[in-house]
């Protein structure tokens, strides 16, 4: 078991690849995203109701190690300025069991 840093993001899928990319450059070991995603925020709540799929929202969940949060927060930051969406950061414990291929 070690810390991890978690990394939610709510975001609309036209910047998703921006996201992305920045979280890669930045260090993160893993994400999931799951697209088309309904959200209310302060700009009121956000739902795809059309067949338009660059208009949904999507939700990535990142981990990377605590001394990649900087790098990886300033990455994110000025995307989210620019174009919208929303950015949670919270510790969490991985629990990761590593078995050698050389093993087996």
């Amino acid at each position: 078991m070690h810390p991890v840093k978690r990394i939610e993001i709510v975001s609309d899928s036209v910047e998703l690849a921006k996201i992305v990319e920045a979280l890669k450059e930045a260090g993160a070991s893993s994400y999931t995203i799951i697209h088309n995603v309904e959200s209310k925020g302060i700009k009121g709540t956000v739902f795809d109701d059309s067949a338009v799929t660059m208009l949904d929202n999507a939700y990535v969940i990142a981990f990377c190690p605590p001394e990649k949060l900087k790098a990886l927060a300033e990455a994110i930051r000025p995307i989210l300025n620019k174009f919208g969406g929303s950015c949670w950061i919270s510790e969490v414990t991985e629990i990761r069991s590593v078995r050698c291929i050389s093993s087996l």
